[in-house]
Parts: structure tokens; C-alpha cells; sequence
């Protein structure tokens, strides 16, 4: 009888978990969270063509970057090796030297692929801690033991943008000869200062470096170590033979060539930023850490709040959710760019420092299902359609659903039924305004958020309306719940361009005499009418929506968060 059998995987690989950076489900198209330099300019394809197709038939060879990169050092080529991104050159170091029994000392928080590329090695990993404060010379020392192999210190550090002293890298490698140390200087290009040519002069010290961030090549996967001839062939051994393809070998070197001065320009704009954020920053109090890299280290009890409204501005910033001691920390790429720079910093003013509130009406503040939604399955019936509660939510969550008329009109045409707008809308108004006293569905609606709630909020921050209704119903609704005097400002039907254009927020911005603001709706056609006017945008499920379908449907549209229930927004306020 045979028996199943089913795969395992390696000890080492059972105690590693697969990279997956958290995100999140808004859409974003400025990312701040992978700290990438800026792109070389497309003319560099050029150089693809210039090599032509027998690039891409033959097996890559490096030795001509490995020679150019070893003349800028001044040192023989066979110290030079150039890898797939600086942290293929840290995987083949760590599984040159560890094994079951040997261990990794690292300082932590620290770049996160070396503690799994030191497990699937094999080794075990003593970590140290360097949140914050000088590097820890005397505990790294302390440390070590005869079953060190390696010590790895990633200067400028990340996600820190702390630096080790050379001189204390100096010292360590002098007092543990037998470890080999390994220095990450992925960043170095925007640090004060450079200590590679001091650091290569020691025999147990191999540096790393990357064409992924000031030279804005991540895509092409192309980084490079150095340091004792015999050790590089180490990693020559513990890795592929054709690690880096051709055509990353091709535009590295021509990037290396010809776009020294762009990268110089890039790097200084970076580090003019560095200092203007922080100072930002500070003043929306935020703590900031001393930092020598591409980005800034926060500090922040409203850490998750920060991610998650960045995010419903389309700018992605990176939590660490899972790593202890690091919930209440961001890092957020500086942009080296005046208009993306400019675009982060009013983001993060809206985000902790808004202005006012505004909000939808229809199923945000005011419940419409008795109302707008029954004059909407009643004019439907009438024309001799068919419509239910659901017919109505899936059109509303799919956007381009902020008039009830028109809403109405294209239930009606999927079912084969054509009426004019005009028709259609006559026919809902009857139902909806009611031909006599008090016959009116608009009679249904009912608050959805208590009066003194509002009252709190209006104490603390201006309010304005941005809604699809026509003016006579915005200040009906007002004047039914005596809720007039709390909002100072409401964008009506009349005034213009509906959403999901941003025009109607950016009227209440300025009726308002505000630049920084959260708004709240139920659709995506308000989530993406407020982020089109730069306002943090809030959804919110409404009354007897699916929860999961509406969360979905609203963040794919930008919201920040979705709210099951305005009181939630008490929490979020600052």
C-alpha cells in the first residue's frame, strides 16, 4: 500500500517568512515607501540599442562594470563583484560564512532581508538593539563570541538613517579578526560623508553598495561588493555564475558613465529636503530622527492613521505593523522632486493638521433609505422596471452614481426601458417632494448622527456640505433637523460639475477660507472627489450596504479608512 507523502520545506526555510511589504488597498501613484532614487533620463535606452541584439543572446559578462568600478576605487578587479542588487551580494556573504552552529551579530531594526538571508544560511542571529543613540560599539562587542562569524551593519541604517562611525567599524573589525564584517552603504550617497576607501583598507571588511537609490536604478536589480580578493571569491562561489542580466549590465555602466552630475544634482536636492521635512515635521509634531539616507525615520503615536491618510492622497509611505517596537514608526522617502516634495508636505498638513470637515448628506449624515432610495425603486416600478435595494447599492459603489435622477433613468435602460431624463426626473420628484402635505418620502429621513456630535465637531473645526442635491433639499434637510447654523458652507447641484470632480470640494474649501480638510461620503464619487482636491477622503457604510462590499469598493476608489459608523471619526480627529 502506498503511502502520501507530502513535501517539506528545509528547517531554514521554516523559521523565514516570504518579503511582503504591507500596502495599502488605495490606489497610489506617488510611492514613498521603497526608497527609490529618481529615474535616469529615457535617452539612457539608448545604450540598449547600441549594444544591440547580442546583448540579449549571450550569457552576461560583468568583468567590463567590475573593472570600471574597481578603477573609481582604485583597487585590482578581483576585489570587485558585481551582484543582483547589494542585498544578492549580503545573501552569498552570509552563506559563505554561516552554518548551524555560527551566528550573524546584527544591529536591529536594520535592513530585514539579513536576518532571513543569515536563517536560510544556516546560522543563528544575535540581535542588538539601535533604535536610537550612537552605534553600539561596546554591545556589538559584547555580543560576539567564538561562534560569530559575521557582523553586519547596514550605514546609513534602514529603516533608521543612523551612521556607524568608521572609526568604530575600524575597532570592531581589529577586536573580532575571525568575523567577517559586512558594511551595507546602500545609502552612502546621501550621508556627509563616505568611508569606503578607509574601510577597504582592512582585511576582514567587505562593503556593499547599489545602483538601486541614488542612481535610480531598483528595476535593473544591479549592486556590487568589494573587499579582500579572497573573500569576493567567496561570494563568487555562494552565488549564480550569471547573476545580473545584460541588458541591466549595459544601462549600469552607461548610467555610471554619463549621469554622474545628474545623480550629484538628485542626491543634493534629496538632502535640501531632508532638512526642510524634518523641520516640517516638527512642527506638525512629529518626531523626527537624525537621518543620513534618502528618507526620514518618524516617530508618532498617530503612526496608522498617517500611512492610511497619505494613502487616500495616493502617497505610499512604509509602516512596520509587525516588527516590535516599530508601530508607532514611518519611513517616508524624500521625493528629490519640488512638485512631488510640495504634494507630500500639503498631504501631511491635511492629514494631521485639517482645517475642517466636510461631509456628504445622502446616507452619511441622513439616512435616505426611506427617502431618495424608495423615490428611486418607486419611480423605477412605475415606468414598469424592477428594482431592489441591491440593484441600487451596485450602482452606487461602482461610481459615476451622484444623481438620482440619472441613477434612475440607467436602471430603468438596463432593462430595456428608455425615458427621457426629464421624465424620469419629474417622476421621481413627485414621489420625492409628495404632492401634498407631508406626502413626500423626504418626510422618512431620519439623522444619522445625533446633533450634539455635531455640535462637538463644530466646536472644534469649521463644517461644510459637499453633496449632489439641489439647493431647495441641501436647506430643507438643514431646517427639518435645525442643523443649519453648525455647517458654514454647503456645494450644491446648482453650483457646478458634480462629483467625482473635485470642483464641489474645492468650493467648499474656499467658502470655507480653508486649504487643509477631511471629507466623508458613502461613495466613491466622493472618495474621489476628495482626493482629486487634495482633502483627505473618509468613506463611510451606508445603512444596510454590505460592510466587506462597501470597505472594498471605497478603498479601491483612494478612501483612507471606511467607517461602519460616524462616531468613529471622534477616534481620528487630532
Amino acid at each position: 500500500m502506498s503511502v502520501s507523502v507530502a513535501p517539506r520545506p528545509s528547517p531554514a526555510l521554516a523559521r523565514v517568512r516570504a518579503y511582503r511589504p504591507p500596502r495599502h488597498g488605495a490606489p497610489t501613484d506617488l510611492r514613498l515607501d521603497g526608497n527609490e532614487g529618481a529615474g535616469p533620463d529615457p535617452e539612457l535606452l539608448a545604450a540598449l540599442e547600441r549594444a544591440g541584439p547580442e546583448t540579449l543572446r549571450r550569457y552576461p559578462d560583468p568583468a567590463a562594470l567590475e573593472r570600471r568600478l574597481a578603477e573609481r576605487l582604485g583597487i585590482e578587479p578581483a576585489r570587485v563583484l558585481v551582484t543582483a542588487g547589494a542585498d544578492d551580494g549580503l545573501a552569498r556573504a552570509l552563506r559563505a560564512v554561516l552554518a548551524p552552529g555560527r551566528n550573524l551579530v546584527l544591529p536591529v531594526p536594520t535592513f530585514e532581508m539579513l536576518e532571513r538571508y543569515a536563517r536560510l544560511a544556516g546560522g543563528e542571529v544575535v540581535p542588538v538593539p539601535w533604535l536610537d543613540g550612537p552605534f553600539p560599539l561596546a554591545a556589538l562587542r559584547a555580543a560576539a563570541g567564538p561562534e560569530t562569524a559575521a557582523v553586519a551593519i547596514v550605514s546609513p541604517n534602514n529603516p533608521t538613517g543612523r551612521t556607524a562611525d568608521p572609526a568604530d567599524v575600524e575597532r570592531l573589525a581589529a577586536e573580532l579578526p575571525g568575523a567577517l564584517l559586512l558594511l551595507d552603504l546602500a545609502y552612502v550617497e546621501f550621508a556627509d560623508a563616505d568611508p569606503m576607501a578607509r574601510l577597504l583598507e582592512l582585511p576582514n571588511v567587505v562593503v556593499f553598495r547599489t545602483f538601486s537609490k541614488a542612481w535610480g536604478l531598483a528595476g535593473l536589480r544591479v549592486g556590487w561588493a568589494a573587499g579582500p580578493a579572497g573573500v569576493v571569491e567567496w561570494l563568487r562561489a555562494a552565488g549564480h555564475p550569471y547573476a545580473v542580466s545584460g541588458p541591466s549590465l549595459v544601462l549600469a555602466e552607461a548610467r555610471l558613465e554619463r549621469d554622474g552630475a545628474a545623480v550629484a544634482r538628485f542626491v543634493a536636492r534629496v538632502r535640501e529636503e531632508r532638512t526642510a521635512l524634518a523641520t516640517l515635521l516638527e512642527r506638525l509634531g512629529v518626531a523626527c530622527a537624525p537621518s543620513q539616507a534618502n528618507f526620514l525615520f518618524v516617530r508618532t503615536p498617530r503612526a496608522a492613521w498617517l500611512h492610511d491618510a497619505l494613502a487616500g492622497l495616493g502617497i505610499a509611505v512604509r509602516r512596520f505593523p509587525d516588527r516590535p517596537g516599530l508601530a508607532d514608526r514611518l519611513r517616508i522617502t524624500l521625493p528629490g522632486d519640488p512638485g512631488a516634495f510640495d504634494r507630500l508636505s500639503r498631504a501631511l498638513e491635511a492629514a494631521l493638521r485639517p482645517e475642517a470637515l466636510l461631509f456628504d448628506i445622502d446616507d452619511t449624515l441622513v439616512d435616505v433609505s426611506r427617502s431618495y432610495r424608495r423615490a428611486i425603486r418607486a419611480t423605477v416600478e412605475s415606468f414598469g422596471g424592477r428594482c431592489d435595494e441591491a440593484d441600487i447599492a451596485a450602482l452606487r459603489l461602482a461610481g459615476d452614481a451622484n444623481n438620482d435622477w440619472e441613477l434612475s433613468r440607467r436602471l430603468l435602460a438596463r432593462q430595456g426601458i428608455e425615458r427621457t431624463l426629464a421624465e424620469v426626473t419629474e417622476r421621481f420628484e413627485r414621489f420625492y417632494q409628495g404632492t401634498g402635505a407631508g406626502d413626500g418620502f423626504r418626510e422618512a429621513e431620519t439623522p444619522l448622527v445625533p446633533r450634539e456630535r455635531l455640535e462637538r465637531w463644530a466646536a472644534r473645526l469649521p463644517l461644510g456640505l459637499v453633496t449632489g442635491r439641489p439647493r431647495r433639499d441641501a436647506d430643507a434637510f438643514l431646517a427639518r433637523h435645525g442643523l443649519g447654523p453648525l455647517f458654514r458652507a454647503a456645494s450644491v447641484m446648482e453650483n457646478g460639475p458634480r462629483k467625482p470632480a473635485p470642483d464641489p470640494v474645492r468650493r467648499a474649501l474656499r467658502a470655507l477660507g480653508v486649504r487643509n480638510a477631511w471629507m466623508v461620503g458613502d461613495t466613491p464619487d466622493d472618495v474621489r472627489a476628495a482626493r482629486a482636491a487634495g482633502v483627505v477622503p473618509l468613506g463611510v457604510a451606508a445603512p444596510g450596504d454590505d460592510f466587506a462590499r462597501a470597505a472594498d469598493a471605497l478603498t479601491a476608489a483612494g478612501a483612507a479608512r471606511v467607517l461602519r459608523d460616524l462616531a468613529e471619526l471622534e477616534e481620528l480627529l487630532p
